[in-house]
């Protein structure tokens, strides 16, 4: 959650009034837009991924606007987004090193990756187990029959939120594992038990590569050979990762379709493929698992639906341009950009650990760093992330806070700051370096931020202040059950007409 900047004066002709010149309607999105954070130039440290490369952002966007009016619903009818579709996913496969058996498709983004995913997944287990277990016997529509019980999704506690909402949106039961605070990856042991418990339920078990709240790398080869000794498939959620890991200059360990087991992949365009919002690419270790992702009808009397994804009418235009900037950069471009995103990501760490009261947490692979005060540190030493990200916000950077969270064996994961470094950072590399420490000289000392409950009734009201580490202090202290109707209070609010 970040502070809302304030608002532009209202446009002159609202929905229903008459009509405004052309010049009139782009200058109201100019002002727009200029109350938003910058989203070049490397001060955003999360949400946008800047290669630093103008040429670029012109290129995706004369690529989006020739397929600006195209349908992506029915490749059979516009050919070219198969073509688009079709290279792309090719290109994913070689860059993850995935076999002719890999397949998959262009989604609009991690999210509907990793649901689909799910969806695949819990479609394929529905088809093996269906002839071992009772049928329910109010079966409707397309898909196959389900046995009886609900599919089961095992997760890491750092596994990315999307996999909540696939299993919210899916019905299926949930079951997180705690991870290591020390590293913030998740033991395959204690993985693979929670998939043992009831291996004969279970759909889908998840790792991250790497994850988004440390950048941490879970045991991805482990995991796949246990899941695969018990029959489950095993999804690695590379939407942060894949397009940076492979060509990252340190040695990690196997992660990607190279590893037997692994059985679905995610990995986002948009991220560190650079390329414009509604792009990521999904792919499935058989073709068979692929078409569990699809669903198609004819039980209506209109055309024949056969839908890909979860959106049936597709923009066209981000998949264009995700072809135009991956076919611009090809594999050299992406393992120079990585050069310049690592170099910085090694500058930012060093200082990092150079400042009194901070530490990096966990055991980061890739561009993301999580930033915790430094609990050996005597307490007049130590910095509070919150007010940490603060004080950057006030020297031009936007951070984003992340909560202490207590896990289901009582280990607290620490609240922290997260930074996301990209080939732009490098450019302005020297001056973030200066600016942390400095921020960090300005709240050292200062006690945590803690929780205001009068505060809570403002922000649900929509009324966030400029610093936010008492804002999340409060979130980080109240239960799941009143802070998740409390944001969607705030976030409902922003686009209610009436608010």
């Amino acid at each position: 959650m970040d502070a809302l900047p304030p608002a532009p004066a209202p446009p002159a002709a609202a929905s229903g009034t008459a009509p405004r010149a052309h010049d009139d309607v782009l200058a109201t999105l100019r002002a727009l837009r200029a109350a938003d954070p910058p989203t070049h130039g490397g001060r955003v440290l999360s949400y946008v991924y800047d290669p630093g490369r103008p040429d670029l952002d012109e290129l995706a966007a004369a690529a989006a606007r020739l397929f600006q009016p195209v349908n992506g619903l029915d490749p059979t009818t516009f050919r070219s987004v198969a073509r688009l579709e079709r290279d792309l996913v090719a290109l994913a496969r070689d860059v993850l090193h995935g076999d002719g058996d890999v397949v998959g498709s262009v989604t609009s983004g991690g999210t509907e990756s990793c649901l689909l995913a799910v969806k695949a997944a819990r479609d394929a287990w529905r088809v093996a187990r269906a002839a071992d277990a009772p049928a329910h016997a109010s079966h409707h529509g397309p898909g196959p029959r389900a046995p009886a019980g609900r599919a089961r999704l095992v997760i890491p506690t750092t596994a990315h939120p999307a996999f909540r909402k696939a299993a919210h949106y899916l019905d299926l039961d949930l079951v997180e594992v705690p991870v290591d605070p020390a590293t913030g990856a998740v033991a395959a042991d204690a993985l693979l038990a929670a998939v043992r418990a009831q291996a004969d339920r279970t759909a889908l078990v998840v790792v991250s590569a790497p994850s988004y709240p440390y950048g941490a790398l879970d045991p991805v080869a482990d995991v796949a050979a246990g899941a695969a000794a018990l029959g489950v498939a095993c999804h690695v959620d590379a939407c942060l990762g894949g397009w940076v890991l492979p060509w990252w200059p340190e040695p990690l360990p196997p992660w990607d379709l190279a590893v037997p087991g692994v059985t679905s992949v995610s990995a986002d365009l948009h991220k560190f493929g650079y390329t414009p919002k509604g792009a990521s690419v999904l792919l499935h270790r058989g073709r068979q698992r692929h078409r569990h992702q699809y669903f198609a009808t004819k039980g209506w009397p209109g055309y024949p639906v056969v839908n890909a994804t979860v959106l049936g009418s597709r923009a066209a235009g981000p998949l264009a341009a995700a072809w135009a900037v991956t076919r611009a950069l090809g594999p050299e471009g992406y393992a120079a950009l990585t050069a310049q995103a690592h170099r910085a990501t090694c500058r930012v760490r060093a200082a990092v650990g150079a400042t009194d009261g901070l530490r990096v947490v966990g055991a980061p692979v890739g561009p993301v760093l999580a930033v915790g005060a430094d609990v050996a540190a005597v307490p007049a030493a130590r910095v509070d992330p919150f007010r940490w990200v603060d004080a950057l916000r006030a020297r031009g950077w936007l951070a984003q806070c992340q909560p202490a969270l207590a896990q289901a064996d009582g280990t607290r994961l620490p609240r922290t700051a997260h930074l996301t470094l990209t080939a732009v950072s490098e450019s302005v590399v020297d001056a973030l370096v200066r600016d942390l420490g400095a921020a960090a000289d300005d709240v050292r000392g200062a006690p945590p931020a803690e929780a205001d409950l009068a505060l809570a009734a403002t922000v649900a009201q929509g009324d966030l202040p400029d610093r936010l580490a008492t804002v999340m202090a409060t979130l980080e202290a109240l239960p799941a059950e009143l802070v998740e109707p409390l944001l969607v209070e705030v976030l409902a609010r922003v686009v209610d007409p009436d608010a």
